[in-house]
């Protein structure tokens, strides 16, 4: 299918171009995604939409699209949709991996899934995965197989949509991000009913759960988080915005702590990770950063009380990470 009906609706000039509805985003993906795309419309339309601005209609069209063309999951649902796209190269350490594990915990399979720029860094989602006793699944079904077993798994971008992934690294070649990074957060491959998504512009909170209802997602709680992603600074009190049983809401994560310090003044070795989880290391603002979202996430899935929850598992939990 040629891509410039869907340029044109873009690009005609002022006063003509408009937005693309779902159902044209949604064909406008597809098309991008399939072989032999031209390249240098798939640019057009990604960098139209950066200028003038992509609507949750767009995003939704644009996220179905990329899900229809998942291999289809098997096995183990997640619960909780956990997207990981932040590049956050001044970001420390993934303290919200802890987080997403303690839900786990809780009985709640978390799907983390993702590809961050910043991969060769200390602070690298990948790099911590072992020191959590998790690996990356290798397939949809390795990665359903993990959720089955130990309640989370993490799925790389690369993996599940290498087509997206090819879309996401136009920025090399564009110098620019495109939406694409906010259809990532979006995917939701496993088919959770709940999701918690991170941001670093916090326009894109209110655009990604008007995105999020027009797909169907019955709980979604986006914030403005550490490096874009979801975590929480207990030092602040951060807007929520997102839904409850499908409708939109807003709340609030509260201030836990009275402390005037950036994520990045937590311990930054990556090994402080597993120490301060078997409980070899002890740092306030680290675990706070920890108890705070797991809290926010568990909240997201539906668990009642889920400070007390967060505080429980945190006491309780089982102190060996290796898998």
């Amino acid at each position: 299918m040629s891509l410039a009906p869907f340029v044109q609706i873009l690009g005609r000039g002022q006063g003509r171009a408009r937005s693309m509805t779902r159902d044209e985003a949604e064909a406008a993906m597809t098309a991008m995604l399939a072989e032999g795309a031209a390249p240098e419309a798939v640019g057009a339309i990604l960098m139209l939409m950066r200028m003038k601005g992509e609507t949750a209609d767009e995003i939704a069209g644009f996220a179905a699209a990329a899900h229809a063309a998942l291999p289809p999951w098997s096995g183990t649902r997640p619960a909780l949709d956990w997207p990981s796209y932040a590049a956050g190269r001044t970001r420390g350490l993934p303290w919200f991996l802890l987080a997403a594990r303690l839900v786990a915990d809780a009985g709640v399979p978390v799907l983390l899934h993702g590809w961050n720029s910043h991969q060769g860094t200390r602070a690298s989602v990948r790099a911590a995965l072992p020191v959590l006793g998790l690996r990356p699944a290798e397939c949809m079904a390795e990665a359903a197989w993990h959720l089955g077993t130990d309640g989370i798994a993490y799925l790389p971008l690369e993996t599940m949509a290498p087509g997206v992934m090819a879309l996401l690294r136009l920025r090399d070649t564009l110098g620019l991000r495109s939406c694409v990074n906010t259809v990532c957060r979006m995917l939701n491959p496993g088919g959770a009913p709940a999701a918690v998504q991170g941001v670093f512009h916090p326009p894109y909170r209110e655009l990604q759960a008007d995105a999020g209802m027009h797909l169907g997602l019955d709980r979604l709680s986006v914030l403005k988080g550490g490096g874009g992603e979801f975590e929480h600074h207990p030092g602040k009190e951060i807007a929520l915005f997102g839904l409850r049983e499908g409708r939109p809401w807003t709340g609030a994560a509260p201030q836990v702590l009275d402390a005037h310090r950036r994520l990045a003044d937590a311990p930054s070795d990556p090994a402080a990770l597993g120490a301060i989880w078997r409980g070899d290391l002890r740092d306030e603002f680290a675990e706070a950063i920890v108890l705070s979202t797991a809290a926010l996430a568990l909240d997201a899935a539906g668990i009642d009380a889920p400070g007390r929850t967060a505080q429980a598992l945190w006491q309780d939990r089982a102190r060996n990470l290796v898998a």
